[in-house]
């Protein structure tokens, strides 16, 4: 098991990419807390997953949310070895000139504000401990932009620069800094990015992926599971494309 006696904190991890990360970290050993702003689906996630997993409720903008999760967090394993930021937000596929002020502040605090605040309540817990792995969740959008998405596009930018300027700053405590950049998914972010899901939207999503579909939460869950173990112990700074070839 390739994450055998590893305990990790998993944010938005209720469902979609955040439930197939932690469902691929417990199948491989791994203890999972379950973050997520809605405590009811954090609880279905830890009570589907068992092995010791447990739930956490948590706004992942929210400073005092985020350090007392992760104090129950160690609590409940004793040690953290990995946090994954999956947790997302993003406004309504539309032209820039209509997205609200609100909108921006928001999309930027659980984007990418959430990304200092895991690092703040975790380094030291690192430090201590000799090391860890932090993986964030960036997209797609950063790499290869889609009008009607530009604030959205820019957290996601951020989250990647914010990834590598981490990684070079933290690897002297060994701690690994990696991100994902998936493709849109089968999420309930799906039909936000298109402006509407319908079917002719999806086709002619899919036909700018030469892999042909869109990514599911499986697709990233493998991902995540290979940036967290020991196998990518000497990667750090990476951003991995989990988007069938959209990013060419």
């Amino acid at each position: 098991m390739r994450l055998k006696g590893k305990n990790a904190l998993v944010t938005g991890a209720g469902q979609g990419f955040g439930f197939g990360i932690a469902e691929a970290f417990v199948r491989e050993g791994a203890r999972v807390a379950c973050l997520d702003l809605r405590g009811d689906v954090a609880e279905a996630a830890a009570k589907r997953f068992g092995g010791g997993s447990i739930a956490l409720r948590a706004d992942v903008s929210n400073r005092d949310d985020v350090e007392r999760a992760a104090r129950e967090a160690i609590a409940a394993f004793g040690r953290i070895d990995i946090v994954v930021n999956n947790a997302g937000t993003t406004h309504r596929n539309k032209p820039l000139m209509e997205v609200k002020e609100e909108e921006f502040d928001r999309i930027f605090a659980v984007n990418v504000k959430s990304i200092l605040l895991t690092a703040q309540a975790f380094v030291p817990h690192m430090r201590a401990q000799g090391g860890g792995v932090f993986i964030n969740v960036g997209s797609t959008a950063a790499l290869r932009p889609r009008p009607g998405l530009t604030v959205y596009n820019a957290s996601k930018g951020a989250v990647h620069v914010m990834t590598k300027s981490m990684a070079v700053e933290l690897a002297p405590d060994k701690i690994r800094v990696c991100a994902l950049a998936p493709v849109a998914g089968e999420t309930p972010l799906l039909a936000m990015f298109m402006g509407e899901d319908t079917p002719e939207k999806r086709a002619a999503f899919k036909a700018t992926v030469p892999l042909g579909r869109f990514s599911t939460p499986q697709d990233i869950g493998a991902a995540a599971l290979f940036l967290a173990s020991d196998e990518a112990g000497f990667l750090t700074g990476v951003v991995l494309e989990v988007d069938g070839g959209r990013c060419i």
